[in-house]
C-alpha cells in the first residue's frame, strides 16, 4: 500500500495523487491495487470528517479529486475484463446521500466484467424493487454510510421476498456502519466495510454461476 498516496489524498494534493497513479499505471501496476489505496485514502478522509477535523467541503473535495482521477483509471480496468460476470442493481437507499463508496464499488465491478446499473444516491424503495423487476440482475448491492437507512434496506429485501423475486438474485450490503448484525436484520447473504472486498465477492457469485447477457 503506498502511503505517499495516501497521504496525498489527506492533503488533496492533486498533482502528486495524479503523477503516481499515471506513473503506477505506466509501470503496468494493476488498477486493482491503486483504487484500494485510494479507497483507504478516501476512508481516512471520511473518519475525519466524522471526528471533526474536516468539514464538509473538504469532503465533498475530496470526493471530487476521486472522481477526477478514476476517470483515468476506469479505462485500465475495463481492459482487464475478461468474461461477462453478470448484472448489478447498486443504488444508496432513501435517507442517505452519500456515494463514494459506492462510486469505487462501481468503478471496480465494471472494470472486472459487471454490466453495473447504478439507481444513484437517496433511492426510494419502490424504485429498487421497480429496477430489479425490470433489470433482473444477478446481484442487489446497496451502499450506506447512515443506521437510518437499515429500515430501507429491509422494506425492500422484504419486497422482493413479497414478489417472488428474492430467491433469483444475491444481496450485498456495504457502508462503514454495517455490520453481520445489520446484515441478518436486512436479510441480505454479505456484508463488508470494503468496496474491494465486495468486488470479490461478487466475482466468487459469479463463478458459482457463469450468467449470460439478454
Amino acid at each position: 500500500m503506498s502511503k505517499d498516496l495516501i497521504e496525498a489524498m489527506l492533503k488533496f494534493d492533486e498533482d502528486t495523487i495524479m503523477k503516481e497513479v499515471n506513473e503506477r499505471l505506466n509501470d503496468g501496476q494493476n488498477p486493482i491495487e491503486i483504487v484500494r489505496d485510494l479507497q483507504a485514502g478516501m476512508t481516512l478522509v471520511g473518519e475525519r470528517f466524522s471526528s471533526g477535523d474536516y468539514f464538509l467541503s473538504e469532503l465533498m473535495m475530496s470526493g471530487d479529486l476521486f472522481t477526477r482521477v478514476m476517470a483515468i483509471i476506469e479505462p485500465k480496468l475495463e481492459v482487464l475484463a475478461q468474461e461477462y460476470l453478470g448484472k448489478i442493481v447498486v443504488g444508496t437507499p432513501k435517507g442517505d446521500i452519500h456515494d463514494i463508496g459506492k462510486n469505487i464499488f462501481c468503478s471496480v465491478a465494471k472494470g472486472a466484467g459487471f454490466e453495473v446499473h447504478d439507481l444513484g444516491e437517496d433511492v426510494p424503495v419502490e424504485q429498487f424493487v421497480k429496477a430489479v423487476e425490470e433489470i433482473k440482475p444477478d446481484i442487489l448491492g446497496f451502499s450506506v454510510l447512515l443506521t437510518t437507512v437499515f429500515e430501507n434496506m429491509k422494506k425492500i429485501v422484504d419486497a422482493l421476498v413479497q414478489k417472488g423475486l428474492r430467491d433469483d438474485i444475491r444481496v450485498i450490503i456495504g457502508g462503514g456502519v454495517t455490520t453481520e448484525m445489520v446484515r441478518k436484520y436486512v436479510g441480505a447473504d454479505f456484508q463488508t466495510i470494503d468496496a474491494i472486498q465486495g468486488l470479490e465477492i461478487c466475482k466468487k457469485w459469479a463463478t458459482e454461476k457463469i450468467y449470460r447477457k439478454d
